[in-house]
């Protein structure tokens, strides 16, 4: 709305040949592109961590005793790789929901 009013003023300061809809038109279009490459970097992101998150839990299901569920909520209460879960106090392990003593103590023997 800005770039038209510009385009506008500068045609009647200048009298210029030149129509204020072109420069207007490429600004346009040069925004629009903007808009796609900031959408498309923003898509992609939100991809990545997606899928980062899904192997991260995958790869805590590595760890005897610890089904989807438990994985998914130990992922979520902050520990996101096997070693930080083996490096865990077991006050903080059983602070998490879905996480019992019985996994705790299977932790523990990892160590």
């Amino acid at each position: 709305m800005i770039s038209k009013f510009l385009g506008k003023l500068k045609s009647i300061l200048f009298k210029s040949a030149v129509t204020p809809e072109t420069p207007l038109k490429k600004e346009k279009k040069a925004a629009k592109s903007a808009k796609t490459k900031t959408i498309t970097k923003t898509k992609t992101k939100t991809k990545t961590k997606t899928v980062n998150s899904k192997k991260n839990i995958e790869t805590l299901t590595t760890l005897p005793g610890v089904g989807a569920k438990s994985a998914k909520a130990l992922y979520e209460a902050g520990f996101k790789t096997t070693k930080a879960v083996i490096a865990a106090d077991e006050k903080d392990l059983l602070a998490v929901s879905g996480v019992g003593i019985n996994l705790v103590k299977k932790l523990k023997k990892l160590k």
